[in-house]
């Protein structure tokens, strides 16, 4: 047996082929790095928006919820450094007019030589000049510069605005986080590697308040705690690192930072980022706002501004890094099976019910288990083809379980319940099928929570 190597041009063909991400606005010939999430792939990405949701907010009582707006006040921007500073070196190419983040230059390529970094192509490189990566629009009917609002390049500071009125509407007290998922927009010099890096993202977040002395313990709970849920969702462990960031790394608002990193096709890059923000953004925010973002602590009569760390992952990234560490191929040469290993609670499609046959009440049978699994979870229904096919379209859209319903079922009410990965069948009555398959799919216990 030849050893499965996953690329990303396999990804990116079994996204296109099976509805799981399509090029945007294709029918026009695309939109450079924008993408469309299709059935199947707006179902998994939910399902990772969903399990980190579950594990950092309502299976925790020290972390709320927040849905900020996309559009800020610019003066948000203007206090938390991005309007001066949120800028990467950008250089072109005389020649080529290829446009390169002056960075990364031993990294990319010339886009007419891919086989020559740029510049070796025989162009000239400019001198490089900063680029603001925000998105700039006008809000109201004017066009002028008193309109000019901003889309959000992070949802981090949509939660330090509303500190306060968290603190106030859910009296909550240090230790505590305010969590976010949102779409973030960031005009990328050179975006790629399919869904890695797009100029139009979604982001979860986590902005943890604690009181500044305890910021050091937290912030080494959180890093172990991110990357635990990784793994908890079937990450393989090898593929994933935990990479803290030298000195010359850090931001400037930043004591400390540590990448969650895994090998993509691409190698290895940043899943999702853990930093120690300090008080960087309440007390930016106090100052040009003249608001008070303080906190006093009642018990102690103290008054402080808090730390903060924050966990910070793409959602687009880990749906990524999903798909490229669940695939698989199997079998013998001439008969490969290419699988994806999705944990069942990430699966789109959690169960697939097949027909035997067209006649003898089978398909009648088969949508009446359909209607018993629906409210419960994601069912398809396929009687097209072979069942030998049916199987194989399942195990490359990662559904973990089908049922098949055949002349035994119309005697004795039992069908047969196949598993993707070990492809082994049992049999079973009816009457246990959703018992045993809301089992099977149930998400993984959160992790403790075992505080500082």
């Amino acid at each position: 047996m030849v050893e499965s190597v996953v690329t990303m041009e396999k990804i990116v063909n079994l996204c296109k082929r099976r509805g799981f991400v399509f090029p945007s606005s294709e029918i026009y010939g695309g939109l450079g790095s924008c993408w469309d999430y299709g059935p199947l792939g707006v179902e998994l990405k939910r399902n990772v928006k969903e399990a980190w949701w579950r594990d950092v907010v309502t299976s925790r009582p020290d972390v709320v919820g927040l849905d900020c707006s996309i559009m800020m006040h610019p003066k948000v921007w203007e206090a938390s450094g991005h309007i001066a500073n949120f800028s990467d070196p950008m250089v072109d190419c005389k020649k080529c007019k290829g446009r390169f983040r002056a960075d990364h230059i031993n990294d990319l390529r010339c886009p007419e030589k891919p086989s020559k970094r740029p510049g070796e192509c025989g162009g000239e490189l400019t001198e490089p000049r900063n680029f603001n990566l925000m998105f700039k629009t006008h809000m109201g009917p004017v066009e002028e510069t008193a309109a000019v609002v901003y889309l959000r390049p992070e949802t981090a500071q949509g939660i330090f605005v509303n500190f306060l009125n968290v603190v106030n509407s859910a009296r909550l007290r240090p230790p505590f986080g305010i969590a976010q998922i949102g779409k973030s927009f960031r005009n990328e010099i050179t975006p790629g590697n399919f869904l890695f890096r797009t100029r139009e993202f979604e982001q979860m977040e986590i902005e943890f308040f604690v009181k500044p002395g305890e910021d050091d313990a937290w912030f080494e709970y959180w890093k172990a705690t991110r990357l635990a849920w990784y793994k908890r969702y079937g990450i393989k462990p090898e593929r994933l690192r935990l990479r803290e960031h030298a000195s010359d790394e850090l931001a400037h608002y930043a004591k400390g930072c540590a990448d969650v990193e895994y090998e993509f096709p691409i190698g290895w890059s940043e899943l999702e980022g853990i930093a120690n923000r300090t008080d960087f953004d309440l007390n930016a925010h106090m100052a040009t706002s003249g608001k008070d973002l303080s906190f006093f602590d009642d018990s102690t009569k103290e008054r402080y501004v808090p730390y903060v760390i924050e966990p910070s992952a793409g959602a687009d990234r880990s749906t990524l890094a999903y798909l490229v560490d669940s695939y698989d191929e199997d079998g013998p040469d001439d008969d490969r099976r290419a699988v994806l290993r999705l944990h069942p609670a990430l699966a789109p499609v959690k169960v697939a019910i097949f027909p035997l046959m067209r006649k003898d009440g089978h398909p009648e049978k088969a949508q009446e288990l359909v209607e018993l699994l629906r409210p419960n979870c994601a069912v398809m229904y396929d009687h097209a083809g072979s069942i030998g096919r049916r199987y194989r379209r399942q195990d490359e859209i990662g559904t973990p379980f089908c049922v098949t319903v055949d002349h035994q079922t119309m005697t004795d009410d039992t069908v047969t319940l196949r598993d993707r990965d070990s492809m082994e069948q049992q049999r079973l009555p009816i009457s246990e099928l959703l018992a045993v398959v809301k089992e099977k799919i149930a998400p993984p216990a959160p992790a403790a929570l075992l505080r500082p």
